[in-house]
């Protein structure tokens, strides 16, 4: 079907984009209000499905399941335009930020007027756990899943191993019957694309091997080739979202650079002060669209140094890398994962990934609500708290728009 029979999706999905805040959690809350009860452009088993797979990958989940949609709505051509569409407004605010922080003045008073958006997210992210719960808690197994997952990623919520490892053993666990039987499929192993794969590999190992040629030789523009390989291998290893890719940041651009031995070793290496990482981190959690816009911004401020040109090349380098592997990676994988869904072992494992998947999102409720309450004085958390319950209740029970309830947020931020 010609693109052009899907300008109001590519309008749903631009919308979308301006109103995604929050994370990936929250982001799945947005999408099945709008992409599923309201437009039916998939089934809520298809989101679930999605979801749960993009859980599984390294990169940008919340990247990866607004692409798999577009894939599902108008193959490739629409999957890269919705792509597109989705990175390019937060990598844009994220890559401008890096140019005019250094003149922000008062950066908390700024950031209060978003004071309100952390409970607004967990609201959304209650109404995303609670309606997901229907396709995929249905039995004793899955609702064990729910609750082992739910719990152990609470209290283990900022280790990163915590979620490949609880999927892993969710998939394994609802193996152990003879019930359930995978759907029939036409699909072959002939409709995956193995190039998209080759084409990973490829580009990881050339990054690496530049990367590393150009420190070596102190070439001239060094720091664009370390800064490619830097964020494409962080797009290609993160697991847990943007939570877990600032540490990685961190390490690589404040602390390595401080430590006198590494220094020694690699006295060009690119360096990030700690405050201005950390302000663009608190910045990032405000700006719609996905968390890992933030390497835009760190991509600027690593080049910053280098003038204005080289701080926007920086920018954009940052943005392709970081973004690029999760989009290969699904390419790739999708169409494998509707091939191996016909064997048993695979389609029993997505019943219970499924479940734990759920229970991901209600730990991460869970856990902000927590931080809330330790963060904030008694009376401010119980006017958070109220945001939190008017968003779900609102989300569950009437048809306002995510894009309202977003507005309303920053004018009670203005406000109070």
């Amino acid at each position: 079907m010609p693109i052009k029979n899907h300008i109001n999706f590519l309008k749903e999905v631009f919308f979308y984009t301006l109103t995604a805040f929050g994370g990936p959690q929250v982001h799945y809350g947005i999408l099945l209000k709008k992409f599923v009860y309201q437009k039916n452009y998939l089934t809520e088993q298809e989101l679930v499905e999605y979801n749960s797979m993009c859980q599984i990958l390294p990169g940008a989940s919340s990247t990866q399941l607004i692409t798999l949609i577009g894939y599902k709505k108008g193959g490739l051509p629409l999957a890269i335009l919705t792509f597109i569409i989705w990175i390019l407004p937060a990598c844009t605010i994220m890559g401008a930020l890096s140019f005019f922080v250094t003149t922000f003045k008062d950066k908390q008073n700024i950031l209060l007027i978003f004071r309100f958006f952390e409970p607004m997210a967990i609201g959304f992210l209650l109404y995303a756990a609670f309606n997901s719960r229907k396709v995929s808690v249905y039995n004793t197994i899955t609702v064990i899943i729910l609750l082992a997952s739910t719990i152990i990623t609470y209290l283990f919520f900022k280790t990163p191993w915590v979620f490949p490892a609880l999927i892993i053993l969710a998939g394994i666990s609802t193996n152990f019957s003879n019930k359930r039987i995978p759907k029939t499929t036409d699909v072959s192993i002939k409709s995956v694309k193995w190039t998209n794969l080759f084409l990973f590999i490829i580009i990881f190992s050339l990054a690496a091997f530049f990367s590393e040629t150009a420190r070596k030789n102190n070439w001239e523009n060094r720091k664009a080739f370390n800064l490619f390989e830097n964020f494409y291998r962080f797009g290609s290893i993160v697991f847990g979202g943007g939570d877990v890719l600032f540490p990685m940041m961190l390490d690589q651009y404040v602390v390595r650079p401080s430590d006198k031995e590494h220094a020694t070793k690699n006295p060009n290496a690119i360096k990030i002060e700690r405050n201005d990482l950390v302000t663009g981190y608190g910045i990032v959690r405000v700006v719609p669209g996905p968390v890992f816009s933030l390497a835009s911004y760190a991509g600027g401020m690593a080049m910053s140094s280098q003038g204005k040109k080289m701080q926007a090349l920086g920018c954009a380098i940052a943005s392709i890398a970081i973004f690029l592997p999760s989009a290969l990676l699904v390419f790739f994988f999708f169409p494998l994962l509707q091939y191996l869904k016909k064997f048993v072992v695979v389609y029993r494992s997505l019943e219970g990934i499924n479940a734990a998947v759920v229970g991901f999102m209600f730990a991460a409720g869970l856990y902000l609500t927590y931080t809330l309450f330790s963060e904030q004085t008694s009376s401010v958390f119980i006017y958070s708290l109220l945001i939190t319950l008017g968003t779900f209740f609102m989300l569950h029970f009437t048809k306002i728009p995510s894009q309202l309830i977003v507005i309303l947020c920053i004018a009670l931020g203005w406000i109070f």
